[in-house]
């Protein structure tokens, strides 16, 4: 638990406590390290999670934000309901990838030899998400690169072509960017992919502290976004997530990973990388799920981790 005192400055004070009894064997072998290192359950996560959480309600009911902190967005009601829509986009994809006795996951091994697990729901009255099928399909690894220079090449809209199999390629730049935290990684923007056919809004959440990132997007309507820039009601626009999710290995430092600075090679070790992608792959509740419209997920997360590897030069891990 947490003990909270109030420091009469307007701050409070908080002392977290945390005990943990976790059998070895219902951890998974890629992610012991970083469970026995003590950063997975440690007290000092919560309370960074914890800092995270406020700095991003802080920014949230600013009312003197800085023209630098939310570009192409001009009103503060505008800037709220942004940030709301990114805040339930994410929350929408960690209810996904997360694992209960009510949303269960099935382990497939790939034609390629890859591990991963698929799950499947049927969206019939949310509408803050499409209405159908709905199959999930995800894969952890571990990669020789740090987190932090993993998270940079993820969130910048520069890069996105080379990992994002829908982008296909095609020009990605950014036409909004709110911050919601002190740390620059904290961030929401809106891009839009341009192609010779169409032009495709992604919505996109980044979130970074020392212990965990992630980056979250989803393709979203132009104009109903148009509407919430302007400041409108962001609950009703339909969001279907993915993302990554990037811990550290829980590993010191090793001699071959890949960092930003040399400096952050004597520190840093390698990254898990959770990948999760969503697609709708049939608009009626009442479809009966087939092995075709999983294989089409598992082969778009399969092409984006081979992308990905390709970009950053890794070879095979």
């Amino acid at each position: 638990g947490c003990i909270i005192q109030d420091t009469s400055n307007g701050h409070s004070k908080v002392t977290w406590v945390e005990h943990l009894d976790l059998s070895a064997s219902a951890v998974q072998p890629l992610f012991r390290s970083f469970v026995n290192s003590g950063l997975a359950f440690g007290a000092r996560h919560w309370v960074a999670t914890l800092q995270l959480h406020c700095e991003r309600l802080v920014f949230f009911m600013a009312t003197n934000v800085p023209t630098k902190d939310s570009l192409g967005v001009t009103t503060l009601a505008g800037r709220k309901s942004v940030l709301k829509m990114a805040q339930r986009m994410t929350q929408s994809f960690y209810r996904a990838i997360a694992a209960s006795s009510y949303h269960q996951w099935t382990k497939i091994t790939t034609k390629t030899g890859q591990d991963m697990r698929v799950s499947s729901r049927k969206n019939l009255h949310d509408p803050g998400e499409p209405t159908g099928v709905i199959v999930c399909a995800s894969s952890s690894l571990w990669l020789p690169v740090s987190p932090t220079l993993l998270f940079d090449f993820f969130r910048d809209e520069a890069r996105r072509h080379e990992w994002d199999a829908l982008s296909n390629g095609a020009h990605v730049q950014s036409i909004a960017s709110l911050s919601k935290g002190q740390d620059r990684g904290n961030s929401v923007s809106i891009q839009t992919v341009k192609s010779r056919e169409k032009s495709i809004w992604v919505l996109q959440d980044s979130c970074t502290n020392s212990y965990e990132s992630a980056v979250v997007y989803a393709p979203v309507d132009i104009n109903p976004t148009q509407l919430v820039i302007a400041g409108h009601d962001p609950n009703n626009i339909q969001i279907l997530p993915s993302g990554f999710s990037i811990i550290p290995d829980g590993v010191e430092s090793r001699p071959l990973v890949i960092t930003s600075t040399q400096e952050d090679r004597n520190t840093q070790g390698g990254s898990l990388l959770t990948l999760a992608l969503q697609t709708l792959v049939n608009p009626s509740p009442a479809a009966k799920l087939n092995m075709e419209s999983v294989e089409s997920v598992t082969n778009l997360v399969s092409l984006t981790l081979h992308n990905i590897k390709t970009s950053l030069q890794i070879e095979d891990c």
